[in-house]
């Protein structure tokens, strides 16, 4: 059971490779003028922007690698394949802003001149070009691109900090400015990597989806009338958008017709899929617990 999201699928990729060339061509200009400047604010965000356009890279690979069906190798297909970009993406955001970090704290002690000016017209550029990806995606309807907006538009509000800087270092002499905003920028990545990674571990160690509230989730399946209880219930997702459930549905004490079965499982699913979002579901039908003949089924949530 799941939503028909072709439809969408093309769209989605079209406008991630748009924001992926947007994003990796400023990045390009951004190491040069952050050069030219001697700004390693700007050098802090380039190396930022660099783990953004990886992002999106992969984001846009995996877009479409996401979508091979399952297979004898990979039985649930290749959703979960997209973490495997977030963790590459982490490392490399830890790395450079530990780079950036060891090489601001001297500048801090020894300050050195920055060109104001050029950090100033690079600023006005950044704003341009990240609110143009921004626009791009704003209107997404996939959880993917709404991340990536949300990922561009903290790159955007960067760049109006870059700006104020710049505009301040042009009327007064205070170049510590610059390795300041760098350490800042460089606390706000680490910061966002440590929430990446959590999420990403929470996944491949099949935590719970943070959105759905297992409790919520027993409490409305106890509430059908022919549903008495429920075991053995285990819910986890593959990539943070697609997920997965089993359960055991112990039912009244009376007898069921093969037809009656199946509708009692047909409205579960379309509960479990409408209001849990809820895609891969799988469910056993039991008149008692005790029918349950596996020795873990007491191991569940």
């Amino acid at each position: 059971m799941g939503h028909n999201h072709h439809h969408s699928h093309g769209n989605s990729t079209e406008n991630i490779a748009i924001a992926f060339f947007l994003n990796l061509a400023f990045t390009i200009i951004e190491f040069i003028g952050g050069f030219y400047t001697n700004s390693l604010a700007i050098m802090s965000d380039a190396l930022h922007d660099l783990g953004d356009s990886l992002s999106l890279g992969l984001s846009w690979f995996f877009q479409k690698k996401s979508n091979q069906k399952a297979n004898k190798k990979y039985s649930y297909g290749y959703k979960r394949f997209s973490l495997l970009g977030a963790i590459i993406n982490s490392i490399i955001l830890v790395v450079g802003s530990v780079f950036i970090i060891k090489e601001a704290i001297p500048r801090i002690i020894n300050p050195e001149n920055a060109d104001a000016k050029g950090m100033m017209w690079l600023a006005i550029l950044g704003i341009v070009v990240n609110g143009a990806a921004v626009l791009k995606l704003k209107n997404g309807t996939s959880i993917n691109e709404r991340v990536v907006s949300l990922h561009l538009l903290e790159d955007v509000l960067g760049w109006v900090v870059v700006l104020f800087a710049s505009v301040v270092m042009q009327f007064w002499d205070v170049p510590v400015l610059d390795p300041i905003l760098s350490i800042g920028i460089a606390g706000f990545v680490l910061y966002n990597v440590y929430r990446n990674i959590k999420e990403s571990l929470r996944i491949i160690l099949q935590g719970t989806p943070v959105n759905i509230s297992i409790d919520e989730l027993k409490k409305r399946l106890v509430a059908f009338e022919e549903i008495e209880n429920i075991h053995d219930c285990h819910l986890w997702t593959m990539d943070g958008e697609y997920n997965v459930f089993t359960a055991h549905l112990i039912l009244n004490e009376k007898s069921f017709s093969w037809e009656e079965a199946k509708y009692i499982k047909q409205k579960v699913k379309k509960l479990l899929h409408d209001e849990f979002h809820l895609e891969h579901i799988t469910l056993e039908l039991e008149i008692s617990a005790n029918e349950c003949g596996y020795e873990n089924c007491g191991s569940s949530i």
